[in-house]
């Protein structure tokens, strides 16, 4: 079955990133003229993507106005003849048929996940962590490729990439097997592993394909690591008893809940932004001079 519906679970708190965040939600976070979410749900889209149910909290309704249409401005837009600005709002607008949801209380990945529930009924779906923006070949979108897993393989998917020994501890932990290419098969994983329990240096990376089955484990997982419901602990149930795949994407992912990860993402995308990207560059050369 074709993958037609994601999940972008955007309720966390930010706090990585305060004191921006206490005011600005870390998904509304710019990357040169376009918030972070912005590139998440193009992802989406690129990959063929037409439904997105975003889980908010409370504080982020920016989140649901950047989608939404802002009759005043769009006039002043067409009455000051700025034309090719009208059109780029609008197009943000048309997007996706796009949903949302509030995670009521803060129990983490899995319990956010688990409140896409009536929205996914029966299909599989795409989950694209709201604090990752992947920047991928515009023909090879990060999630499109778990897409491309899933109906060779026909199970769950894990975007997966290669951590350093200190990240693995922050992140989750997989056993892997080579399949093909850049696909392994999974067949162990655990979250935020204690020194003598990591599996592998490769971790979940930001993006992942599930059958709606995951939603009857969610329910059946108890807390796990901080006392949170953890979407990796479910997955390792889902992972034992069906089997998942791995895929080590085509793409740089930026962690837009960190301080640095932001800065990197500005950086990189800005250099290849086709309005300011030579300014830009020659604004870095000069300044790399004083370094």
């Amino acid at each position: 079955m074709k993958v037609t519906k994601a999940v972008i679970p955007a309720a966390g708190l930010g706090t990585r990133v305060l004191p921006a965040t206490k005011s600005v939600p870390k998904e509304m976070l710019p990357i040169v003229d376009r918030p972070a979410i912005h590139y998440i749900v193009e992802e989406a889209v690129r990959a063929g993507i037409t439904d997105i149910l975003i889980i908010t909290s409370r504080g982020k309704s920016s989140v649901e106005d950047y989608f939404d249409r802002a009759p005043e401005l769009e006039d002043r837009l067409l009455a000051s003849g700025k034309e090719d600005l009208y059109r780029q709002i609008i197009d943000v607008t048309q997007m996706a048929n796009i949903q949302y949801v509030r995670q009521q209380e803060a129990k983490g990945l899995g319990h956010a996940v688990l409140c896409a529930k009536s929205f996914v009924g029966s299909d599989p779906f795409a989950v694209l962590y709201g604090d990752d923006v992947i920047i991928s070949p515009p023909d090879k979108p990060a999630i499109g490729q778990l897409c491309e897993a899933y109906d060779r393989y026909g199970l769950g998917v894990v975007g997966i990439k290669e951590v350093t020994p200190e990240q693995i501890l922050k992140y989750s932990s997989l056993a892997v097997e080579p399949l093909e290419g850049q696909t392994y098969k999974v067949t162990d994983m655990v979250e935020k592993p204690a020194p003598d329990k990591v599996l592998s240096l490769y971790s979940i990376l930001g993006r992942c394909i599930l059958p709606a089955e995951i939603f009857s484990i969610l329910e059946e997982t108890p807390l796990g690591a901080g006392g949170e419901l953890q979407l990796t602990d479910a997955m390792r149930t889902l992972t034992l008893s069906q089997g998942m795949t791995g895929v080590d994407y085509i793409g740089k992912r930026y962690d837009m809940g960190n301080k640095l990860g932001v800065l990197e993402a500005i950086v990189e995308v800005g250099i290849a932004h086709p309005e300011i990207g030579e300014g830009f560059k020659d604004y870095l050369r000069e300044f790399c001079k004083t370094l």
